[in-house]
C-alpha cells in the first residue's frame, strides 16, 4: 500500500534527487511461529484483532539499527493533531522517522513505551495507518527546499503561518460560463494585486 505512493510523484522525484530516502518495514517479517503471526485476540474480550506487542518491538529494533537516532512516531488516535507548524519544524530539522502504523484494532498499549510521539491526522478513524503515516510524509518531504522546485511554492500558501488561509488563484480561460478571473488579476498593478490577495487570504 505505501510502496507505490512513495514510488510515484514528487516523492519519487525527491529520492531520486537524493532530498530523502525510504525504507518500508514490513511486519510479518517480524511475525511469530511458522504462519508469521501479528495479531491475536484482546484480553478481557472485544472486537477484533489486536497487533501484538513482540513484532512491533522487533521491527522497531530493527528499525532503529538502520536510523539509531530517529524519533519514532506511533499513528494512533491521540490528542496530539499533525500541523503544518509540525511539518515545517521536522522538514528542517532533517530528522530521521520511524512511523509505526495500526492495523485491525489497534496496537497493545503497552508499544507506546517504545516510542516517542503519538500522532493522529484527525478526529476520525481508519481502517490502518498508513494513509496517516503517507500524510505525514509528504507533509515534511514537500517542504524540504529544492523539492517543489519554486522558492516559494511553500511559503505562500495555506496553513504556512498557523491558519491563514491562501488566496484564491485563478488560470485561463478569463471567463467560463459566467464565471469571470476578479479584473484586478488581470490588471498588471502588482501593488493592488498584492492588496487584493491580502484581503481574500
Amino acid at each position: 500500500m505505501v510502496e507505490p505512493y512513495l514510488n510515484s510523484g514528487m516523492l519519487w522525484k525527491a529520492k531520486e534527487n537524493g532530498h530523502v530516502e525510504f525504507d518500508i518495514i514490513n511486519l510479518r517479517d517480524f511475525g511469530l511461529g511458522a504462519r508469521k503471526t501479528v495479531d491475536d485476540t484482546i484480553y478481557g474480550g472485544g472486537d477484533g484483532m489486536l497487533l501484538m506487542i513482540e513484532p512491533l518491538v522487533m521491527a522497531l529494533e530493527h528499525a532503529k539499527k538502520i536510523a539509531p537516532k530517529a524519533k519514532i512516531f506511533l499513528m494512533t488516535p491521540s490528542e496530539h493533531i499533525w500541523s503544518q507548524e509540525d511539518a515545517r519544524q521536522y522538514a528542517a530539522a532533517s530528522h530521521d522517522l520511524i512511523l509505526v502504523c495500526g492495523r485491525y484494532e489497534g496496537f497493545d498499549a503497552r508499544i507506546e513505551q517504545f516510542v516517542d510521539v503519538k500522532i493522529s491526522v484527525g478526529q476520525y478513524v481508519l481502517t490502518g495507518g498508513e494513509l496517516p503515516a503517507m500524510t505525514i510524509i509528504d507533509s515534511i518531504v514537500r517542504l524540504i527546499p529544492g523539492v517543489l522546485g519554486g522558492e516559494t511554492s511553500a511559503e505562500i500558501e495555506s496553513y504556512s503561518d498557523g491558519s491563514n488561509l491562501e488566496y484564491p488563484q485563478y488560470t485561463r480561460p478569463e471567463e467560463f460560463r459566467g464565471l469571470k478571473v476578479p479584473e484586478v488579476l488581470l490588471s498588471g498593478n502588482h501593488a493592488e494585486i498584492a492588496k487584493w490577495r491580502a484581503e481574500n487570504s
